[in-house]
């Protein structure tokens, strides 16, 4: 069994307090020690060492929501409401993807996310097969689902097709890819098509991945068509009785967020994408006042523009406190909370990742705190939420596995994925390769 052992690194471990000179020992792909280094168990020196003075550690982040493969339309279709953004310029687009564009353009998000401390990430898109197969040779850690919209028929095939997904590749990757089924939002999928889709969810014994009132239109077209707004007329249909993470839950009502908080819906919270799209701020204080899970996705990077959740994480807790006009809103923990053991907990994965101790999953990604921002040490937590960015992250290990050591990923061809994607989107847009 691999050895591995962090030393001199400072740990925010997420439960518990900061460990001013700690040590981390990995013992295949487990956490087997995490705490001051002066009490680490004899025996470890024979196995690989990180040198980690100057270097802070915590637990792998965990993006909740984001569509990886859209990195290949990044600035593509910027500054236009989420309707138009989508039927006038992403879903014209979209038809053209392929297999092979799917998987580099999911490469490339890959290769960002793990530069920027993402180790496990939540994705519904389609040709979710290639996605799973850029998550396996990669080595980072996925909970996928296809994308599943009935609008405009063959709803019943990428029914058929978000199956096969989970019989091929849950559990795939030692174990790293995990799945679910991806009803796209209400108003692309209609009542009877959504409570089949939940049928077919129970019989596969995986949970839900949705869109949910996501924009002021949105809520006044399901309420205007159903009755109901989108979150209690999802519930009318019974999807809440199984595992669910609805994205967005940006407009909701007092009644929508007990119903979040009774059935124990997680909720992702995108924040630059729902301001980019100016689709509105969620009520998160409200949503956590309540009991509601809540974890922090940075949607895709066609609309965010980037995949980067330290920055993410920080601009949640900064959104709660001018809109609340209360700067104990949503602290630097809380906020470290939602990138980390809120997101493990919304993908059902809280017993394995989201937290450093002793017999979880070896997620662990070290910040250089040796730079002008993040000096002096005053807090490393405030630090970490309120002054660090993705370009600060220095290594990154998933699984006992080293992706990024030093800032050079060690299981991804930078050179390549960038040749690939800027070659791939020209084509899209009819260019010339």
């Amino acid at each position: 069994m691999k050895k591995i052992l962090v030393q001199g690194c400072s740990i925010v471990p997420v439960r518990g307090p900061v460990i001013d000179k700690g040590a981390i020992a990995i013992a295949g792909d487990r956490l087997a020690y995490v705490g001051p280094a002066e009490e680490l168990p004899p025996g470890w020196e024979e196995g690989e060492i990180i040198r980690a003075e100057g270097r802070v550690a915590l637990p792998g982040l965990v993006n909740i929501h984001t569509h990886a493969a859209m990195t290949l339309f990044r600035g593509y279709a910027d500054d236009l409401p989420l309707r138009q953004w989508l039927e006038e310029k992403i879903w014209p687009v979209e038809d053209r993807l392929q297999w092979d564009d799917i998987y580099w353009g999911t490469q490339l998000a890959l290769a960002e996310m793990i530069r920027s401390g993402t180790t496990t990430f939540a994705d519904m898109y389609f040709h979710m097969d290639a996605v799973a197969r850029a998550v396996e040779e990669a080595g980072m850690r996925a909970c996928l689902c296809q994308g599943l919209i009935a609008i405009g028929g063959a709803g019943n095939e990428r029914l058929r097709t978000a199956e096969s997904l989970v019989r091929d590749w849950h559990g795939a990757g030692d174990g790293r890819i995990t799945t679910m089924l991806g009803p796209h939002a209400p108003y692309t999928c209609p009542p009877d098509y959504l409570a089949k889709v939940a049928e077919v969810a129970a019989r596969l014994g995986v949970g839900l991945h949705i869109h949910l009132a996501e924009t002021r239109q949105e809520v006044e077209e399901i309420r205007s068509v159903y009755g109901s707004p989108p979150v209690a007329h999802v519930a009318r249909l019974g999807l809440f009785e199984l595992p669910t993470l609805a994205a967005h839950c940006v407009h909701l009502t007092e009644e929508e967020i007990a119903i979040l908080a009774e059935k124990k819906v997680a909720v992702a919270h995108c924040p630059e994408s729902n301001l980019k799209l100016a689709s509105g701020v969620a009520p998160i204080p409200a949503l956590l006042r309540a009991g509601v899970t809540v974890g922090v996705g940075t949607d895709g990077a066609a609309s965010n523009n980037n995949l980067d959740l330290l920055e993410e994480m920080r601009t949640a807790a900064l959104l709660a406190k001018g809109i609340s006009g209360d700067p104990t809103v949503l602290k630097a923990e809380e906020a470290l909370a939602m990138a980390t053991i809120n997101g493990a907990r919304a993908l059902g994965l809280e017993e394995e990742i989201g937290t450093l101790e002793a017999g979880k999953k070896a997620d662990v990604v070290l910040l250089n705190i040796r730079q002008p921002h993040l000096q002096p040490v005053n807090d490393l937590v405030a630090h970490v939420v309120f002054a660090a960015r993705g370009g600060d992250v220095d290594t990154v290990i998933v699984n006992g596995r080293v992706l990024m050591a030093g800032g050079r990923l060690q299981t991804l061809d930078e050179e390549r994925i960038y040749r690939e994607a800027n070659r791939r989107i020209r084509a899209l847009q009819g260019l010339s390769k």
